[in-house]
């Protein structure tokens, strides 16, 4: 058996990222060939890799990245989950989700374009980047959502909220303002607009941009609240359309009000800022990721398992 070295171990090691005991045991495998013992802690990575998926990971970070100039303006929202709050606060995997959101930008917020392309200073694409992190750091990771928001001309300013690291948190938002006037005066709005649509998450930007089966189902139930007053049907008309306007100042952003200014609305907000930016202002498109939303997390139940072991201990 080939004698395996201290200083092998270590290469292999940096080279892969792999634990010290997986790359003694590669190598031992390999009969101490380096190149044999990088496959194989590949191929086992792959393998480490296929187990873990089906674990739950709804940790993780949001990732945000922008760019700009005279052609108009992108930026992109990217979600990579982990299983726990623990990961998503390593380096590596912070880097891994930086890196990601620069190239979900060029791939036009499209995940298995993105997964394709090739992963900044790796000979891996960005999946068997992904893939390699898994193995590394034992906890199943996914690339779950990317949006590209666009505009021209004009600017897309970003807000990450929770921030870990710059362009990376718990919550991210984009919001691209379309207008030819002062470009420093039109991101400072861009970014009190992103803040706001953190805090208030409105749906859609204009009333008219809703959902109609959302407006339809709003209605219906107004209706049959307003029903219970007795009141004619004239009147009940009147009082489902007030609600609803009420409804409007909920969800359309325009419409709600300003958090920054709770004196104002944010249309007139967005009105009075053109003047001062010297051109019409338009919310062409907003954005916004928060961690996990949508995923349903696992909740362990340890007098079950304590009771499920206690079982088969019997058995």
């Amino acid at each position: 058996m080939a004698e395996i070295s201290a200083s092998l171990v270590k290469e292999l090691r940096e080279r892969t990222g792999a634990g010290m005991m997986d790359c003694k045991k590669a190598l031992a495998e390999a009969g101490a060939d380096l190149e044999q013992a990088a496959d194989w802690l590949r191929k086992k990575g792959l393998a480490a890799a296929a187990k873990k998926a089906g674990r739950i990971a709804a940790e993780g970070l949001i990732g945000v990245a922008t760019e700009g100039g005279a052609a108009g303006a992108r930026g992109v929202l990217i979600e990579v989950n982990t299983e726990t709050d623990f990961v998503a606060r390593n380096e590596q995997f912070q880097a891994f989700v930086a890196k990601a959101a620069k190239e979900a930008l060029a791939a036009g917020g499209d995940i298995e374009a993105l997964k394709a392309k090739p992963f900044p200073g790796s000979s891996r694409n960005v999946g068997g980047e992904l893939t390699h992190l898994v193995a590394t750091i034992g906890e199943n990771m996914s690339v779950r959502r990317a949006q590209v928001v666009a505009t021209a001309p004009g600017i897309v300013a970003s807000y990450v909220h929770n921030q870990v690291a710059p362009g990376l948190g718990k919550i991210g938002v984009l919001v691209a303002l379309k207008s030819g006037g002062d470009a420093a005066k039109l991101a400072a709005l861009g970014r009190q607009l992103a803040m706001h649509v953190a805090a208030a998450n409105p749906r859609a930007i204009r009333a008219v941009e809703l959902d109609p089966k959302l407006v339809d189902n709003e209605r219906k139930i107004l209706t049959e609240q307003a029903a219970g007053s007795g009141k004619p049907a004239d009147i009940i008309a009147k009082m489902v359309e007030g609600r609803l306007r009420k409804f409007y100042e909920e969800v359309v952003l325009v419409e709600q009000v300003y958090v920054i200014d709770p004196e104002k609305k944010v249309g007139k907000v967005i009105e009075a800022a053109a003047k001062d930016i010297g051109a019409e202002v338009e919310v062409a498109a907003i954005a916004r990721f928060q961690l996990g939303e949508g995923i349903e997390k696992r909740q362990d139940d340890f007098a079950a398992e304590v009771a499920a072991a206690a079982g088969t201990a019997k058995a």
